[in-house]
């Protein structure tokens, strides 16, 4: 399984940013899609996740302001708005198939600034 993470940049505070993840090399669906995020000199940390029946969970620091969504192809977005400085970090996605079946895209970067 692969997954490709795309949409990063640099964009000023108050701005937006969607964020893509493509999948493939599976012939089931996820069970569950989510998206993380390093900062520098930080460890990884959960942004927000959505389940197979589009259940949907988010860190306290971007509910308001993320979205995150799945379609038909098994595609995660995630939808950035109100970007602060401190969203700044390196965005990962996630795939769950199964108990200790997950796989993680490259990251992609985001840089907010002040």
């Amino acid at each position: 399984v692969q997954l490709q993470a795309s949409g990063g940049g640099l964009v000023r505070a108050g701005g937006s940013l969607r964020l893509s993840c493509t999948t493939s090399g599976s012939t089931f669906r996820f069970i569950a899609g989510g998206w993380y995020r390093q900062a520098p000199g930080k460890q990884r940390e959960f942004v927000a996740t959505i389940t197979s029946g589009g259940k949907t969970n988010y860190a306290d620091s971007v509910k308001g302001r993320f979205t995150i969504s799945r379609d038909s192809r098994d595609t995660l977005y995630l939808q950035m708005n109100s970007l602060k400085p401190e969203d700044t970090a390196v965005y990962y996605c996630n795939a769950r198939y199964g108990v200790l079946n997950d796989h993680w895209g490259k990251g992609t970067l985001v840089t907010v600034s002040s």
